[in-house]
C-alpha cells in the first residue's frame, strides 16, 4: 500500500547524473538516496535496467529526471514501483511543456516537482516551484504543508513549511505560460539548426532525443574531446557555454557519505568530463547560432 511519506529508513532511487537539488530533497526528507547510472544512449536519462537492480523492499520512491528538457522513460519505472508501493516523483525542473508518448511531463507517474527560477523554459520573476499530481489525498496534502501545516487560519494539523507561490510570481508565469509553447517551438528549431551546422564534424557528439519523446530543450548538450579547454576558448570569445553537469552527485562533498567509489557509474562519470552545453534560448539568431559553431569548430583543430 503506498503512503504519503518518505522517511528515515527509506531509500529514493535516482539518477548519478543531476543537480543535487534532487538528492537533496530525499536527506531533508530522512531517507538515503540510491544513485544509478544513465543510460548509455546519448540521452543521459536515467537507466531504467540499473533501476530495476537496486530496488529493495526499502524503496519508497524512484526519481526520474527530465534532464536537458525531455522525459526519462517514466512508463518502465512505474512497474518498478508497484514492488514496493514506492511513488515516482518526476523531478520536471528542465521540462516544461516536452511530452512523452503524447503525454505531459509532470503527469507521467504519482506526482511531479517543478522549477521556475528565472532560466527555465518558463521562469518566474524570481524563485519559485510547484507540485503536480492528480491524487486529490497528496493535493490536498501539500497544501496544507507549504502553508505552516494550515488548512484554515490558525489551524496547524501536521508539520508545515512557508512555501507559497507569491502573487507575483503568479502573475509572472501566468502570463509567460501563454507564450511557452511559441518559446518551445523556437528552441526546437534552435536545436535542429545547431544540429546541421555541427552534424559533419567527427568530434563532437550530438545530443538524442529518445524515441517517442518531444524535447523542449531546456539545454543544448555536445560531447568534446578536451573539454575543459574547448569551454575555455568559447568562454574566451564572449560565448556563454556551460556545464551540466561538472560533478555527478556521488563525486560531490556533501554526498561522499553515501560511499560510492570512483568508476561505480562510468557513463556519468565519463560523461561529465566532456559535455558542454551551448547557448540556446527563444531568441537565439541564426547569425549567433554559426558564430557558436564557427568558434566550437575552431578550438576543435
Amino acid at each position: 500500500m503506498r503512503g504519503l511519506g518518505v522517511g528515515e529508513g527509506d531509500e529514493a532511487i535516482l539518477p548519478a547524473n543531476t543537480f543535487i537539488a534532487t538528492a537533496e530533497a530525499v536527506r531533508r526528507a530522512g531517507a538515503t538516496p540510491v544513485l544509478v547510472d544513465c543510460a548509455d544512449d546519448g540521452t543521459y536519462l536515467m537507466d531504467s535496467a540499473a533501476t530495476a537492480a537496486v530496488v529493495t523492499s526499502r524503496t519508497r520512491a524512484i526519481i526520474p529526471v527530465h534532464l536537458y528538457g525531455q522525459a526519462a522513460p517514466v512508463e518502465q519505472l512505474m512497474p518498478l514501483a508497484e514492488r514496493t508501493g514506492a511513488w515516482v516523483v518526476e523531478d520536471a525542473a528542465q521540462s516544461q511543456g516536452a511530452r512523452r508518448h503524447g503525454a505531459g511531463a509532470g503527469a507521467l507517474g504519482h506526482a511531479a516537482a517543478t522549477s521556475f527560477y528565472p532560466g527555465k523554459n518558463l521562469g518566474a520573476y524570481g524563485d519559485a516551484g510547484a507540485v503536480l499530481t492528480d491524487s486529490a489525498e497528496l493535493a490536498a496534502r501539500l497544501r496544507t504543508i507549504r502553508n505552516h501545516g494550515s488548512p484554515r487560519k490558525y489551524e496547524h494539523d501536521v508539520m508545515g513549511v512557508n512555501s507559497r507561490l507569491d502573487s507575483l510570481q503568479a502573475v509572472v508565469l501566468s502570463a509567460k505560460l501563454r507564450r511557452l509553447a511559441d518559446w518551445n517551438a523556437a528552441r526546437r528549431a534552435a536545436a535542429r539548426r545547431y544540429d546541421t551546422l555541427l552534424g559533419e564534424v567527427d568530434e563532437i557528439v550530438l545530443p538524442r532525443t529518445l524515441d517517442g519523446n518531444e524535447h523542449v530543450w531546456h539545454l543544448y548538450v555536445v560531447r568534446v574531446p578536451d573539454r575543459d579547454r574547448v569551454l575555455k576558448e568559447l568562454q574566451a570569445a564572449g560565448i556563454g557555454a556551460g556545464i551540466h553537469y561538472p560533478v555527478p552527485v556521488h563525486r560531490t562533498a556533501a554526498f561522499a557519505g553515501l560511499g560510492y567509489p570512483d568508476g561505480t557509474f562510468p557513463v556519468a562519470e565519463q560523461a561529465a568530463g566532456e559535455i558542454i552545453s551551448l547557448p540556446l534560448f527563444a531568441e537565439i539568431t541564426a547569425e549567433q547560432q554559426e558564430r557558436v559553431a564557427l568558434v566550437l569548430k575552431s578550438a576543435l583543430r
